[in-house]
């Protein structure tokens, strides 16, 4: 009789997740944020509704990070590029953040998960924790290296200056404002840095 190896739980679970994630994502994009449902992603991904909520406490969750899964850098912690040049470094990330918000396929998930952490603190809490937190430090970690390369005044808030630049693409992005595109980024970049530079070079 051959003997077989007993099952690996950890490796069933890993497959359970990748299926849910996977599930949530196409469905997501399908029906849209408003139509999607726990039970809906759970028959997708071929298990019990209580398998999902025993990894996610909500819908708003599982889509978050079902999205967030596809970067390559998720699992780590995000840099910013430093060539020694700031502004072309702050207008590479901010380029591709104005990208990613206008990619069609993500557009409306991303406007509905905006309106859902209105009324979910904790979705709203995992966005800063998981998202926008390490993004916003990497942010402040470069603005360090070009103050300490006298690029950037003494004294300047790091956080604040981190904020102003990220803060008028996602307004205009959220609200119509405007149109938003790579040209838009730059002059974000150049007015802030503008407003960052030592005294001595204004």
């Amino acid at each position: 009789m051959v003997s077989r190896p007993a099952p690996d739980p950890s490796r069933r679970n890993a497959e359970a997740r990748e299926s849910i994630l996977n599930a949530a994502r196409a469905l997501v994009l399908r029906v849209g944020y408003a139509r999607l449902t726990v039970e809906g992603i759970a028959a997708h991904a071929g298990v019990g509704k209580q398998t999902i909520y025993r990894w996610w406490p909500s819908k708003g969750a599982v889509v978050f990070e079902a999205f967030l899964a596809l970067s390559a850098d998720a699992s780590g912690s995000p840099r910013l590029p430093d060539t020694g040049n700031l502004a072309r470094d702050l207008e590479e990330v901010l380029r591709a953040t104005v990208a990613e918000l206008l990619e069609p396929r993500f557009d409306a998930v991303f406007r509905a998960m905006a309106a859902e952490i209105q009324s979910d603190a904790t979705l709203a809490k995992q966005l800063v924790d998981v998202l926008l937190g390490p993004q916003m430090r990497a942010t402040v970690e470069r603005l360090k290296s070009a103050q300490r390369a006298g690029q950037v005044r003494r004294g300047v808030d790091l956080e604040i200056a981190a904020e102003l630049l990220f803060g008028p693409v996602f307004h205009r992005w959220l609200l119509r404002t405007a149109p938003l595109d790579a040209a838009f980024a730059d002059k974000v970049v150049a007015l802030t840095l503008r407003a960052l530079r030592p005294d001595s070079k204004r």
